[in-house]
């Protein structure tokens, strides 16, 4: 589904609609915001929000971060924080959704950094690569909305609880968590550190140095490290990680150039649009042109 490169509709959580004032979480059936856009969800991005969702019928095709996917219930579909994303439904879709804070999910988690780099990407699973999860999540799906729709004592309690149990069916989906299962080598532990604390502060102009400093390794070995597990360096990541936010900024909002760079810690516009430029292989204003028109696809990996 080609994306328009229109301005991002940001979703705040005060945006989410809340049916009681102690809501932690939203849920709802998924049919309800389809029926209201009339089966298809612009482009936009939620910011600081997880959101899960669950297809027991009917199919979805989209785009997440400009990588096209269909997929056919069941499926499974999870959407991180700052992940520009635009669905069109079937109109027989039959589902669940659940969004909630970031913040309140790495509490439920813990100081997990496989939870934290598992879910800091969206994904979408469906069909065989489900093994059966779709089952138990539309088990516990179909309990969470119950609980959202009651006036029980210690709800909120109870969602949470559901919430934690969901992100980790979702997780172990992914495959992760039969990872975490057997004795994992050194590198993968710290680069899946190194990741988690990139998605908290690339917006920040923090060398790599505050990284390799937070992790308790040398700028040297974290480096090393990275370049064995993923060939790249942990300065590629981290730049990587940062013209990925600025393609999206670029192909989906209005926003100048300047002010761009700006967003993710650049002081100097010349030095931002130089360096755009060299990893990209357009310049941000070429870059988005290029998407307008149908060039580039946006914000793609």
């Amino acid at each position: 589904m080609k994306q328009a490169a229109s301005p991002l509709l940001l979703v705040p959580f005060t945006e989410v609609r809340h049916d009681q004032p102690d809501d932690c979480l939203h849920y709802e059936q998924v049919a309800v915001r389809g029926e209201e856009m009339d089966w298809t969800i612009p482009a936009h991005r939620h910011e600081a929000l997880h959101q899960f969702q669950l297809l027991e019928r009917g199919a979805v095709r989209g785009a997440i971060d400009g990588q096209s996917f269909e997929a056919e219930a069941p499926a499974l579909l999870m959407l991180a924080p700052g992940s520009v994303h635009g669905f069109t439904y079937t109109r027989d879709v039959v589902g669940h959704q659940v969004t909630l804070p970031t913040a309140t999910l790495r509490q439920l988690l813990g100081a997990n950094s496989l939870a934290q780099s598992a879910l800091g990407t969206s994904f979408v699973r469906s069909g065989a690569e489900l093994a059966g999860a779709d089952r138990e999540c539309a088990r516990t799906f179909a309990t969470l909305g119950r609980e959202f729709q009651s006036h029980a004592p210690g709800r909120v309690q109870a969602l949470l609880a559901h919430a934690t149990l969901l992100a980790v069916a979702f997780l172990r989906c992914r495959g992760e968590q039969e990872a975490s299962g057997r004795a994992q080598a050194l590198p993968d532990t710290l680069v899946r550190r190194y990741r988690a604390l990139l998605e908290a502060h690339y917006r920040s102009p923090q060398a790599l140095a505050f990284y390799a400093q937070a992790l308790d390794v040398t700028a040297d070995h974290l480096s090393r490290i990275c370049r064995k597990v993923t060939g790249e360096s942990a300065l590629d990541l981290l730049n990587g990680r940062r013209m990925l936010e600025a393609r999206r900024l670029l192909a989906y909002t209005p926003m100048p150039v300047a002010e761009v760079a700006r967003e993710l810690g650049y002081e100097d516009p010349a030095y931002f649009t130089r360096f755009f430029t060299r990893h990209v292989g357009d310049t941000p204003s070429g870059y988005r042109q290029a998407v307008a028109a149908g060039v580039r696809d946006a914000a793609s990996t």
